[in-house]
């Protein structure tokens, strides 16, 4: 069976996100434990499994997403990683829809490489800050959201762009407060710059202290920028240490991402799932 290594949200390998990739032969998918054990193996922030849908049907592929230590019901960066292998492999083109946790998830190629995922966009809801956050964050919040069942992230706004780069978080706190992470996000310090706004994602609930590049917080983060920027298309980065760039279309119900992925291993799983 083909793994792939894509890094996603980059047009450039050992950047953005790497996302592990395997397509399964159509019929339901092996037992989660050992899919698992796959995503625990390649220790990557998420591994894409998906698998044909007969045709005539709501979807073409089924699709999960497991981190090394649980699956989770959303991820951007590796179903942008998934829908690059199916067309760079001519297995798809045009629209490929996937049936996930979190309904049809539809993707299209476009003629200069990149993608555009169509994703349901976060309710954002006002809460108060969890006791403790800004110590743990080193930071203090200008506001702080709730974004809903299927990120299930706290969207945390600080003060500037150098704010949310110097932070030192501490983990070990985080992985309490949410149901998934911590999105940390300010205005980008030049607005005339490339990109709109900066954030940082910490998921140390889910075996990932800080993700490189998180597509499904983009949903989040589309509809709080862009009601405070007054624009539906914007750019964002997350200023991880591998970083990577975003360009999110908010469009009411569901937020479009669109970025580049780069396949930079091409290997063969030496185990039956």
């Amino acid at each position: 069976m083909k793994i792939r290594i894509v890094d996603a949200f980059t047009d450039r390998p050992f950047a953005g996100n790497p996302a592990g990739v395997l397509l399964l032969e159509a019929g339901p998918f092996p037992e989660s434990a050992r899919l698992q054990l796959v995503a625990r193996e390649l220790n990557l922030s998420e591994t894409a499994f998906a698998h044909p849908l007969p045709p005539g049907g709501d979807a073409d592929w089924a699709l999960r997403w497991f981190t090394p230590a649980t699956e989770v019901d959303l991820c951007g960066h590796a179903t942008l990683a998934a829908a690059h292998i199916l067309h760079t492999t001519g297995t798809a083109s045009g629209t490929v829809r996937f049936a996930s946790r979190s309904g049809i998830l539809r993707t299209v190629a476009h003629e200069d490489g990149s993608l555009t995922l169509d994703f349901p966009t976060a309710p954002l809801t006002p809460v108060p800050a969890p006791s403790g956050l800004a110590e743990a964050l080193g930071a203090s919040p200008l506001s702080v959201h709730d974004t809903g069942d299927h990120v299930g992230d706290l969207l945390v706004e600080l003060r500037d762009e150098e704010t949310v780069r110097a932070l030192r978080p501490d983990f070990a706190f985080l992985a309490a407060c949410s149901r998934r992470g911590v999105i940390a996000t300010a205005a980008a310090g030049d607005p005339a710059g490339a990109y709109d706004f900066v954030s940082r994602g910490f998921f140390p609930r889910v075996g990932i202290d800080e993700d490189p590049v998180t597509g499904s917080a983009h949903t989040a983060l589309a509809p709080f920028w862009s009601a405070r920027l007054g624009r539906d298309d914007l750019t964002g980065l997350q200023a991880s240490a591998r970083s990577g760039l975003v360009r999110t279309s908010l469009r009411g119900a569901r937020t479009l991402l669109t970025g580049s992925a780069v396949t930079v291993v091409d290997g063969e799983l030496l185990t039956a799932l």
